[in-house]
């Protein structure tokens, strides 16, 4: 793994790519402290999930797993969709 500042990550941006290109993760500091790592982008773009999804609905240990998911949290926005 690679480390550099921000300052030689904005200088040498294009060639901090090709690291990443090339399967290295690169760590960003700034201040001597870690802000940001940049690293190789996954293959997939979501039809697997989409495909899981459609095989049919959830077991119902895993839909209550998600009902007490739900009661847990606080939530002051908008209520969750039923369902």
């Amino acid at each position: 793994m690679r480390t550099v500042t921000a300052t030689e990550a904005s200088r040498s941006f294009a060639a901090l790519l090709d690291h990443v290109q090339g399967g290295e993760t690169v760590v960003i500091t700034r201040g001597g402290r870690r802000i940001a790592s940049i690293g190789p982008a996954t293959a997939g773009n979501g039809n697997d999930v989409a495909a899981l999804l459609r095989e049919g609905p959830p077991d119902q240990k895993f839909a209550a797993d998600v009902a007490a998911a739900r009661d847990a949290v606080t939530w002051d926005g908008p209520a969750w969709p039923a369902g």
